[in-house]
């Protein structure tokens, strides 16, 4: 069916959601999530941001479950970290991401910026020419005994502390990793090992044509066009952080192309941008909680258009300041946010603690406390805990603790 030049809220909704690969039959003991399954999705959202906090696990294992269902977080680790078979790489795409290997070409226009200090990379490209040769001699380092972590740097190479706490090598480090000279060859716990990046990446990969800035940008907004389905100017350039003036220009260049079709959404205050490989199903059958780090809900001004859904991170919010929690996740319900969860993993005590449940305005707690019930138990599963205890407050936790007992 030919989509059209004029799109209703929930069409778009839909578009949307099937985009970012929700509503496929979760996993099963039958039919388990294999590598093929993890890369053919990661390659569907383009990339996966990392976030470090661990309250309850790492945002960047969370949406291959919450699209996938339960697997075996082993996984991603081998496809990001497992020698030159390796399928992710890290840099910043969408902030720090595991990105599939095969783009990294479509990133050396950022990294040659990084290398000459335009743009976002001003601060440690200055702290490059400053000190051009402590960061070679912390190169040579690296060259010489990597893999390894800023605190194994030699005294020299360490250097003394700075903003953030880092340390001068720790800085040195970063912006080689800015540059492409050096990439995450492993992870220590949450620690970064850097290795020289032509000895971490597969060689058909470090030895593949760079192509122009130009047409690089146009790749990685075709691959967030296909992620978004639908999408404004500013969520496309916001999917890999593109500088505003070029993603413009690339735009315009893509639309006289055809490779992207304007369109009007209903509601929406600015032009819209159809990739054309989107679908619109008729229905959207999903149920996910969502890591707060997502790609469907990460630019909070799509988020709202979207499903008029006001999320913020409460992380750095004082307690008593916090409206729905610390590690919030929403709860995707068919085709809307029904609801939002705080939740903890107290892994000693074997239990996914819900701090707070909070619904949606609007929403009917009862079938929204009974989906989101059997969300939550599978990944209490997939976390290997025994038990979802509600602990907190929330106008849902008084149906959310029976829809609990109720499920299996």
């Amino acid at each position: 069916m030919p989509l059209p030049d004029t799109l209703s809220l929930r069409d778009a909704r839909r578009i949307a959601i099937a985009a970012q690969g929700f509503g496929a039959p979760p996993s099963t003991a039958e039919t388990p999530v294999e590598a093929r399954h993890a890369r053919r999705m990661i390659d569907r959202l383009g990339l996966i941001q990392i976030d470090s906090v661990n309250v309850l696990v790492r945002s960047h294992y969370l949406p291959l479950f919450s699209r996938l269902g339960a697997y075996e977080s082993g996984l991603l680790d081998r496809l990001a970290y497992d020698g030159r078979r390796r399928a992710l790489f890290e840099y910043w795409g969408h902030e720090a991401s595991l990105i599939p290997v095969a783009q990294q070409p479509l990133f050396r226009w950022r990294m040659e910026r990084a290398e000459r200090g335009e743009g976002t990379y001003g601060a440690l490209a200055r702290f490059a020419r400053e000190k051009r040769a402590y960061v070679d001699q912390v190169l040579a380092e690296v060259a010489a005994r990597g893999p390894m972590g800023a605190s194994e740097l030699s005294e020299a190479g360490r250097g003394a502390g700075g903003w953030w706490g880092w340390s001068d090598g720790k800085r040195a480090l970063e912006h080689l990793f800015w540059a492409g000279r050096v990439t995450t060859a492993a992870r220590r716990g949450f620690e970064r090992l850097y290795d020289l990046t032509e000895r971490v990446l597969p060689a058909a990969v470090v030895n593949a044509p760079t192509p122009s800035a130009e047409e690089a940008q146009r790749d990685l907004l075709r691959i967030a066009a296909r992620a978004h389905g639908v999408a404004t100017e500013r969520d496309l350039r916001d999917y890999h952080r593109l500088p505003t003036a070029d993603a413009k220009a690339r735009i315009a260049e893509l639309v006289e192309a055809g490779d992207l079709l304007p369109v009007t959404v209903q509601g929406w205050d600015q032009p819209a941008f159809l990739s054309p490989d989107a679908r619109r199903p008729r229905r959207t059958a999903a149920n996910a909680l969502l890591s707060p780090f997502d790609s469907l809900i990460w630019e909070r001004q799509r988020t709202e258009r979207l499903f008029g859904l006001r999320f913020r991170l409460e992380i750095y919010t004082p307690a008593e300041k916090r409206e729905h929690g610390y590690y919030v996740l929403p709860f995707l319900m068919g085709e809307r946010i029904a609801a939002r969860v705080d939740l903890k993993a107290d892994r000693k005590a074997g239990a996914l603690l819900v701090q707070a449940a909070h619904a949606e305005p609007e929403e009917t707690h009862g079938p929204v406390a009974e989906a989101l019930a059997v969300e939550l138990r599978r990944l209490a599963g997939w976390l290997g805990l025994e038990r979802v205890t509600v602990v907190g407050a929330g106008d849902l936790a008084p149906a959310l603790g029976p829809a609990l007992a109720a499920v299996l």
